[in-house]
């Protein structure tokens, strides 16, 4: 039977997942795909609807009684974190009184904000579809907005202006990389060790033979052109991808540990051996 997969239409996911898709993975099931945004995700995941899905790290304490986080396949790492965008100076102290678009509420982007603006919150949040968020900010419907992903390359296009990085916050106040997407596999259908090896040989593919996924890739890269793309891949697709190794599981379990203690997320274990061997 075929597993079903969610993923976002981003050029990470399309070039780490086109070999496992389109059966080029010795040893994989076949693979049934469906595209959708990660706020989408994260609301399917708690519903069970896929079999393996792409999530935010965010949303891992209502998930994973149902799924194993796996080690490889997500998106982690430096300098790839969310902005705050406004359409003003970008020495504006805090965000007090503003309406700021989020992209999703249990995003990791959004967790990230929430620990940033602790003891200075806007007046007020919208959850916004990310393609919407920019041109709004652009157009004064919202005083920022919070973005992730080709944002990063694409905002001064908009007149606008980041405000923080939140990626460079918290790289610099932990130390560690910043932990954004996570693949899991649903418990009592996916054996977590086989996905986990079906993944890293589709990530190795995807390395050996970039031109292999490019058509893919394009395909559904929402209108990006090929140099935003290539930079895409090359920020969100790292080491982090291929393994977490024990700097990306301390990630995780610094932003759930921190976000807890703030009363964010619910409390729970984000261990190596609770969170995917269990």
């Amino acid at each position: 039977m075929a597993l079903s997969l969610a993923i976002s239409p981003c050029p990470n996911d399309t070039f780490v997942f086109d070999a496992l898709v389109h059966g080029r993975v010795p040893g994989a099931p076949p693979v049934e795909v469906t595209f959708a945004d990660v706020d989408v995700t994260n609301t399917a995941a708690e519903r069970g609807a896929f079999d393996l899905v792409k999530v935010s790290y965010a949303a891992l304490p209502w998930l994973l009684d149902a799924y194993h986080l796996l080690p490889c396949g997500g998106a982690l790492g430096r300098g790839c974190g969310p902005l705050v965008l406004t359409r003003g100076r970008a020495d504006r102290p805090d965000l007090s009184g503003a309406t700021v678009a989020v992209p999703g509420d249990r995003t990791t982007a959004y967790l990230l904000f929430r620990l940033w603006s602790a003891g200075r919150p806007p007046a007020r949040i919208e959850v916004v579809p990310f393609h919407e968020i920019m041109p709004g900010v652009a157009a004064g419907r919202y005083d920022a907005g919070l973005v992730i992903h080709e944002a990063r390359f694409t905002y001064h296009r908009y007149g606008l202006t980041a405000l923080v990085d939140l990626g460079e916050w918290w790289e610099s106040d932990t130390g560690l990389p910043i932990p954004l997407g996570a693949i899991l596999a649903r418990r009592g259908v996916v054996d977590p060790v086989a996905a986990a090896g079906w993944i890293r040989e589709s990530v190795r593919q995807a390395w050996a033979d970039p031109a292999a996924s490019r058509g893919y890739v394009l395909a559904h890269a929402q209108e990006m052109e090929p140099d935003v793309v290539d930079r895409h891949i090359g920020l969100y697709v790292n080491e982090f991808t291929a393994d977490l190794g024990d700097a990306g599981f301390a990630a995780v379990q610094a932003l759930l540990g921190r976000a807890a203690d703030a009363g964010l997320v619910p409390q729970t274990s984000s261990s190596r051996a609770t969170a995917w061997t269990s």
